[in-house]
């Protein structure tokens, strides 16, 4: 059976496309070449995402680019919930289509009203987009689950295979590990609800400023954070320099936050921050059937150990040395310390205030 161009695109090629992105293109592509005048076509799905409730891919005809929206989850998704129809009408054609697709909605925008056939086309489109959209959204929700749970650099390793103990690849970076401070006293005081609450905010607080300076969060430990900011794209410098102004953009966000809290009678969340610079281990470790990417390795264990020093010596951030070398910022040193289980004491610093 001669199937048109763009059903034969949809059973033979669709289930290898990457993305929505690609997906639509490659189809609006096939349905023009079945003679279809198209100004602009739409696809959105839902998104499981903990913040992204739908994903919203608008395509041109006249400059075959793809722009892609994200709707919100919770109350606000609601809003602008017929972005994509709107969009579509934006264009001025006056005809619209748009059909279901298992989920999904396909909509296009024509120059001119279409015919029953090409009308029928497009929704025989949507009912052959069902498979293939349907394997899209799986892998989406794969993804979206794997990068929730295990951060994106150990999703990546999981969705490439890596599924076996092996020793992983060896990272150069800045390593910040921070930690909150009096969480066993707001623990035994504070009600479940109460604690969790303040344990997000800070996490909040802290991995949304090392992700705005391009680092990466690895590990949520307790109520600490181990975080990078890999030396590749830029150098040693850069990445501490990164690191120093996440580190400055966490603290003004608890302070936001502790005058949020003091407003409701809460008490303040206070927390240390050690920088340091080295090579970590990030490897598939565990038992033969449960597996953890985790960092390990003496740059590691140096800035977990480094970060316990804040309290005694009256500090909220202290650098390593070698971290102190890459940056111009103005330091005070505190000495050499010794730090359990290091055998080199290690000299301390502090940023100037």
């Amino acid at each position: 059976m001669q199937l048109p161009s763009a059903l034969s695109f949809l059973v033979d090629e669709a289930t290898g496309m990457p993305d929505g992105d690609a997906f639509l293109t490659a189809l609006a592509a096939r349905l023009i070449a079945d003679g279809l005048p198209l100004a602009g076509g739409t696809l959105t799905q839902a998104a499981p995402h903990p913040v992204i409730g739908r994903r919203t891919w608008l395509w041109r005809a006249d400059t075959g680019q793809v722009i892609e929206a994200l709707g919100l989850a919770g109350p606000a998704e609601s809003q602008d919930a017929n972005l994509a129809g709107n969009w579509l009408a934006s264009l001025g054609t006056n005809t619209v289509q748009e059909d279901f697709a298992n989920g999904a909605i396909l909509g296009w925008a024509a120059h001119r009203p279409l015919t029953g056939e090409e009308s029928d086309l497009l929704r025989q489109a949507a009912r052959f987009a069902a498979a293939p959209l349907a394997l899209l959204a799986a892998r989406s929700t794969l993804t979206a689950l794997l990068t929730t749970y295990l951060g994106r650099r150990s999703a990546t390793q999981v969705l490439a295979g890596r599924l076996r103990r092996e020793p992983g690849e060896t990272i150069r970076a800045a390593l910040l590990f921070a930690d909150l401070r009096g969480f066993t006293e707001l623990s035994e005081t504070t009600g479940a609800k109460d604690v969790i609450a303040a344990l997000d905010a800070w996490f909040d607080r802290i991995a949304g400023a090392v992700h705005a300076f391009g680092g990466e969060v690895l590990k949520f430990i307790g109520d600490g954070v181990l975080a990078i900011f890999p030396i590749g794209e830029r150098d040693a410098a850069g990445a501490c320099g990164a690191a120093l102004r996440a580190v400055a953009a966490a603290r003004a966000g608890m302070d936001h936050l502790n005058r949020d809290r003091a407003a409701r009678g809460g008490p303040p969340l206070s927390f240390g921050t050690a920088l340091h610079l080295g090579d970590m281990l990030w490897g598939n470790i565990g038992t033969a059937d449960r597996l953890d990417f985790t960092a390990i390795g003496p740059a590691v264990n140096l800035v977990s150990r480094l970060e316990g020093l804040c309290r005694p010596l009256g500090h909220t951030v202290l650098l390593s040395g070698a971290f102190a070398a890459e940056t111009a910022q103005p330091l005070i040193p505190l000495g050499e310390h010794r730090l359990r289980g290091i055998a080199v004491p290690c000299a301390v610093f502090t940023p100037a205030q």
